[in-house]
């Protein structure tokens, strides 16, 4: 059996197409009242790897029916110069939602950029606005890769009250959004991070495992629960004595598939899901800002549409 054919992998194309499918349906109705979605892509100087990830997200808008608009500006811009650029796109009605797509050069401080998106605009989640809002369980524009692997994990059909989830890795973006995530779901959650004393332990007990801490396959067999769910959050370049590399997760899939009932592959898993809940995003943000104008000018044209204050 080809590898991606077995069931036991949570694959993230099929997820991510429904996803976009339904974006589109509701993209095409938001236009034709005057609403058009408009992404804007914010990249700091040239990095190859960015311009991949940008590719990517550009032809899955297409797909979606969702504007993308890339907007470039030079490695030696100040971090002044960019929180004046994302003003502008704030008070703009024509822009939907902002990202800024990462690595940014050293002197760029990216928390202050995420924090200077107006929260209405901030389709990636990452403002502290956003973060916050997840505690008190308004969760319809959580942090894209968190809401990317909640969603697999529900692709599995567990009943997510009660479950046993351990989440190994604790970042912002990732850990601790998809504990609060789950949290409210109803699951017990364990947060595992470098000063928790036996991973392995949690691990074992969890009938959930998320991974996300960039140790090319740090989670082995013997620290799974058989039958477990398996998100591998984990991206990492793993180089062969011969010199090629391949990318590969945080979990030693090959050891692991034989013992979880589900795993997701990497690549293949959690990295279209991510893209296709940036775009659900953009349309959360998009509807949040149509009541924001209907509430505030009585707007309900693109005629009225005013920015955000």
């Amino acid at each position: 059996m080809p590898a991606l054919a077995d069931t036991r992998y949570l694959k993230g194309g099929p997820v991510a197409a429904r996803i976009i499918a339904e974006v589109r349906t509701a993209a095409e109705e938001a236009a034709a009242d005057g609403f058009a979605p408009r992404l804007v892509s914010i990249t700091v100087g040239d990095v190859d790897a960015v311009d991949v990830y940008v590719r990517n997200q550009r032809a899955k808008a297409e797909q979606a029916a969702v504007d993308f608009d890339e907007r470039r500006f030079p490695a030696d811009v100040t971090a002044g110069e960019l929180e004046a650029a994302i003003a502008g796109m704030n008070a703009d009605p024509r822009v939907t939602g902002i990202i800024i797509q990462r690595p940014v050069p050293a002197h760029i401080p990216i928390k202050a950029l995420q924090s200077a998106i107006h929260p209405l605009k901030d389709v990636e989640g990452m403002h502290p606005a956003s973060i916050g809002n997840i505690v008190y369980n308004q969760l319809d524009l959580a942090p894209c890769t968190a809401a990317a692997s909640v969603e697999l994990l529900k692709e599995t059909g567990l009943d997510l009250k009660g479950l046993e989830v351990v989440v190994v890795g604790h970042s912002e973006i990732v850990g601790k959004p998809i504990a609060f995530l789950l949290m409210s779901e109803g699951a017990t959650v364990t947060v595992c991070h470098h000063m928790t004393r036996s991973v392995a332990a949690h691990a074992r007990r969890a009938d959930a495992l998320f991974v996300a801490v960039g140790k090319p396959r740090l989670i082995k067999a013997d620290m799974v629960k058989p039958g477990a769910a398996v998100i591998d959050i984990g991206i990492n370049a793993e180089t062969a004595p011969d010199g090629s590399t391949r990318i590969v997760g945080d979990v030693d899939t090959d050891s692991v598939k034989d013992v979880a009932s589900w795993i997701t592959p990497v690549p293949g898993g959690v990295g279209p899901v991510t893209v296709a809940i940036l775009l659900r995003n953009t349309m959360v943000a998009l509807n949040r800002q149509r009541e924001l104008y209907r509430r505030t000018y009585g707007a309900t044209d693109a005629g009225g549409r005013l920015a955000a204050e």
